[in-house]
């Protein structure tokens, strides 16, 4: 028997183990843009999807394998790079392959955030629509360190420098252990003709993750050694754990945190998050799982466009960490978008909340706005304004 390439074997692992949990005939898509990560990802995945569960003792069961192919429109050709991509996913096997045109609509965030939004969407669609119990992303362990140095370099939190998770809702990541040069070895024995992104190129008008991609990776590998990627996506996971189980406490604390513009103040429930440092996270409390963490807040101070309105002594007597993250989820449920709500808005917030001395409204993104009032703090989208009731007096 010719003995495997390594790199295709690593990725036909990392599939495997993606794809033990699937049952028979069910339906899992990979999202493939053409690049060598997600061709890659496309051949292990047409190879894997035949012997699900094949081991020893069993003879394995099939699922269903397709692709969906983003076209964003934002450069020349990209409808060719498209159907180029979407043959090569047939010629694997791969079915049914879509291929859809994302409406990129830029917002305060940038062209790539909003690209990426764009793309999301259009996955989230086609799953719902085709029945999929999976749509597996390309993302690989120099990804992962990117995620992590851009975090860092934004001073962006625990969060951020947490990196991708390797699930979360429907979205699934197995190459996060393969290294970019695997994939890209993975598509020359497979016989694959990957497209490659000109604006990965680190050039002068490159996006910020193409430079950190072309210039500082290899400069991290020579002055700290080969393993510098691989210790930052370690880090990545040890800070995903902690970053989790803090979201979680604070989605309690803003839970305790939350009354109404003509409610009593909720300062009787600072009892239930008093000793929250020494909760158990996970506990059956109406908390958001590992994988919603980052939209902390929503689904407890209200969906985007409501008003917020929280009890300043609740949060105040809650422990710094679980303060600002609280709220920074209850900016975000007021609809601010999460990669323009730096920490430079949260200290605004709690500023609000421990350093009271009669400030004004805080202007926060996406034209939201928050204020102190009677012992309560008003966020409030844009709509809106930020102004309490005029009969409300700070105490």
């Amino acid at each position: 028997m010719p003995r495997v390439d390594a790199a295709l074997a690593a990725a036909r692992t990392a599939v495997r183990r993606e794809l033990a949990d699937l049952g028979p005939d069910d339906l899992v898509l990979v999202a493939c843009s053409g690049g060598p990560d997600s061709l890659a990802l496309a051949a292990a995945v047409a190879h894997e999807a035949r012997r699900v569960g094949r081991s020893v003792r069993s003879r394995g069961h099939a699922v269903r394998a397709g692709a969906v192919v983003v076209d964003h429109g934002l450069q020349a050709g990209s409808d060719d790079v498209a159907a180029q991509a979407a043959q090569q996913c047939r010629d694997l096997g791969l079915d049914p392959v879509e291929v859809r045109v994302a409406d990129v609509v830029p917002r305060g965030e940038g062209l790539e955030a909003a690209a990426r939004d764009a793309r999301y969407r259009v996955l989230e669609d086609v799953a719902t629509t085709t029945g999929a119990v999976a749509v597996l992303l390309g993302h690989t362990l120099d990804d992962q360190a990117e995620q992590v140095l851009l975090g860092l370099a934004r001073g962006s939190g625990a969060r951020s420098l947490a990196g991708m998770p390797a699930t979360r809702g429907v979205f699934r990541r197995p190459l996060l252990g393969l290294r970019r040069e695997q994939t890209e070895r993975v598509c020359a024995v497979e016989g694959l003709v990957p497209w490659h992104d000109p604006t990965n190129e680190p050039g002068p008008t490159a996006p910020l993750r193409s430079l950190v991609r072309g210039r500082l990776l290899p400069v991290l590998g020579e002055v700290l050694g080969p393993g510098a990627v691989e210790a930052l996506a370690r880090s990545a996971d040890q800070l995903r754990d902690d970053a989790d189980a803090l979201d979680e406490l604070a989605a309690e604390l803003l839970s305790a945190a939350r009354t109404a513009a003509g409610e009593p103040r909720a300062a009787d429930s600072a009892a239930r998050i008093a000793d929250v440092g020494s909760s158990s996270p996970g506990r059956q409390s109406g908390l958001p799982t590992s994988g919603q963490t980052a939209d902390v807040g929503k689904s407890d101070a209200g969906g985007d466009g409501d008003e917020v309105v929280l009890d300043v002594a609740v949060l105040a007597d809650a422990p710094a960490a679980l303060r600002r993250r609280a709220l920074r989820g209850a900016a975000l449920a007021v609809g601010c978008p999460p990669g323009t709500t730096t920490a430079r808005h949260v200290d605004a917030l709690d500023a609000l909340v421990v350093a009271w001395r009669g400030q004004g409204e805080v202007h926060l993104p996406g034209d939201a706005r928050a204020a102190r009032a009677c012992g309560r703090l008003f966020l409030r989208p844009a709509s809106s304004g930020a102004r309490p009731p005029a009969t409300h007096r700070e105490e």
